[in-house]
């Protein structure tokens, strides 16, 4: 598995909220999930983004991708100032609530068929919207070094991957919404690869190491074997080089050094084992590279201020607190049949 692949596992769409909207001007709908990751694309027409407060505003094209991160509101419209021009058509709460403006149920007038809506049937803007479940400590890696806002731009209209997901996304059939689901990831996964290859984007360090033979060898082993006693010496014979030629090189291109990336990696992978299953801290302390519950332990705490059987309380306890909330909203499906 490389580092993009990792840092991306637990960066998923799991029946999350996907739509189709056609519109015609004027036109805005804000998007207040709070997911850290949501997609928008134009199959047809244009559009803008608007981030929020302070923020420019961001062109979209037919074809054009765009990734927007964070939880913080952000609103879709059809000029650079809609947010404030037009008020929303909808607002989009989450996967099981959309509400007008001023928080009512919508109409069932926006309703345009499955997973569909809009304001008008043969509006000349049919724009796709989706969002991301994001968990873990591996996958704010890659969070941290991405815009709020980045756009992958395709002049010759939409790509094969969005137009097999524009096809699919009207059908009703069994299995259709973990389908849409895996195109959804296929989709984030080739633009942001495709993002991180252009001349506009500005790589993380871990990224552009990726393709070198030194620290790219020695980036694929500590995210492949973790528990290995890696040291510098080790790493850098598993590269061909010297010890000292291994050490400049990956510091150069990854940022930080070898020992220090392999600690945060390690400790990475630990926090999200601690909450995802409920292996013992001594087996996954030797998961990821530690001797002991105890050496885990001292880590955990020198880098993220607590102890490994602390942050598995703590996340159970925010999860349960979600799931109430969720089961107790009593909310309606979302737009366009929902998930």
């Amino acid at each position: 598995m490389d580092a993009l692949a990792s840092l991306l596992y637990e960066v998923r769409s799991d029946g999350a909220l996907f739509s189709r909207n056609v519109l015609a001007p004027p036109w805005s709908i804000r998007i207040a999930d709070p997911t850290p990751i949501a997609l928008a694309t134009m199959l047809h027409g244009t559009g803008w983004i608007v981030p929020g407060s302070g923020e420019e505003p961001v062109p979209l094209g037919e074809g054009d991708v765009a990734i927007v991160t964070g939880s913080r509101p952000f609103t879709l419209a059809d000029t650079a100032d809609g947010d404030v021009r037009t008020p929303p058509l909808w607002v989009v709460h989450g996967p099981d609530r959309c509400t007008t403006a001023d928080g009512a149920q919508i109409s069932e007038e926006v309703l345009l068929g499955l997973r569909t809506c809009g304001n008008s049937t043969d509006g000349p803007t049919v724009l796709l919207t989706g969002s991301y479940q994001v968990g873990g400590r591996v996958s704010e890696r890659l969070l941290s070094a991405l815009p709020r806002v980045l756009v992958v731009r395709h002049d010759g209209g939409p790509g094969p991957i969005l137009a097999l997901t524009a096809l699919e996304i009207g059908r009703d059939d069994p299995g259709q919404q973990a389908v849409l689901d895996r195109l959804l990831d296929l989709l984030l996964l080739s633009t942001l690869r495709e993002w991180f290859a252009r001349p506009e984007a500005d790589p993380p360090g871990w990224y552009r190491a990726l393709g070198d033979p030194v620290a790219g060898r020695a980036l694929q082993l500590i995210h492949d074997r973790p528990e290995r006693p890696w040291t510098v010496a080790a790493l850098a014979e598993e590269a061909g080089v010297s010890r000292a030629t291994f050490a400049r090189r990956f510091g150069e291109l990854v940022g930080r050094p070898p020992m220090a990336y392999l600690t945060d990696w390690r400790l990475a992978l630990a926090a999200d084992l601690l909450v995802r299953t409920d292996d013992t801290v001594e087996s996954i302390a030797r998961q990821v590279g530690y001797r002991s519950a105890f050496g885990l332990s001292v880590a955990f705490h020198r880098v993220h201020g607590t102890r490994p059987g602390q942050h598995r309380a703590t996340a159970a306890a925010r999860r349960a607190g979600q799931e109430r909330g969720i089961t107790g909203t009593g909310s309606p499906r979302t737009v366009g049949g929902g998930r």
